[in-house]
């Protein structure tokens, strides 16, 4: 595993860019979110893998192979897995392109990279999202798995993304978005805010790993609308930008250099 300071400073931020206002029930100000996450994802790393297979009953590792593979990722391509976790997209990536070794994940929690360390023998970096510790034109694809809410600024981590993706390769962010009817957002809000914590804390006795998706919830509630989303990827230099809807709540984000 290489390690960068994922304190490190990275380019000026806007409020117009960041994918949510500062929550101030879990940090003070918006400068100390990214030391909050990191002690928050390295408390729960080692129960993630399990919450992620019971919350989702067992259905993400299939969605996350279908979606990449409507997004047109093949055998043999070399992949970047950014805010990568304990790695479930990583491992539907390698089941797609055929081998470990074309594929690098990026996290900046190094609990969160321990536990992705015994699952897959892939290049592991600490580093941020905007501040990946890999060369320029490298990677036929960059993936990002439920974790856009997380990144300090939309612009720096999509300049970013731009940047290591070889020309003609794409960008497939895969996130939550909330539903459009009301209906659909009271039963998400009664889901995530309530169900999901609860059983974590059941389940895992451990008051990190629930807390942590308590936090969920409110970088659900409070993520900036999907068209921002998607100038953002434009102002970045992507092209052919575009969102799929999935089940009215998994958000596809797209796009090429």
């Amino acid at each position: 595993m290489t390690t960068t300071d994922p304190s490190s400073s990275s380019p000026a931020q806007s409020d117009e860019t960041r994918p949510h206002p500062a929550l101030t029930d879990h940090y003070d100000d918006l400068e100390k979110k990214q030391s909050f996450l990191r002690d928050a994802f390295d408390d729960a790393a080692p129960y993630y893998e399990g919450i992620a297979k019971w919350g989702w009953f067992g259905s993400g590792h299939s969605y996350r192979k279908d979606a990449l593979q409507r997004a047109g990722m093949k055998p043999g391509m070399k992949v970047i897995d950014v805010a990568s976790g304990t790695g479930p997209t990583a491992r539907a990536v390698i089941d797609i392109v055929g081998s470990a070794d074309l594929v690098t994940c990026i996290e900046p929690s190094a609990g969160m990279l321990a536990e992705s360390e015994k699952l897959i023998s892939s290049v592991h970096h600490q580093a941020m999202a905007d501040d990946m510790p890999v060369d320029d034109n490298d990677f036929d694809f960059l993936t990002m798995g439920f974790a856009l809410r997380h990144v300090e600024d939309l612009g720096s981590a999509f300049a970013e993304f731009h940047r290591v993706l070889k020309p003609g390769g794409s960008v497939v962010i895969l996130d939550i978005t909330m539903p459009k009817n009301r209906l659909g957002r009271w039963l998400m809000k009664i889901y995530f805010k309530h169900i999901l914590p609860t059983l974590t804390r059941v389940f895992t006795r451990n008051e990190a790993a629930s807390y942590l998706m308590s936090y969920y919830w409110d970088t659900m509630d409070q993520m900036v609308p999907r068209e921002t989303v998607l100038q953002a990827l434009r102002k970045a230099g992507f092209s052919e930008v575009d969102e799929v809807e999935v089940l009215g709540v998994f958000t596809e984000y797209k796009g090429t250099k």
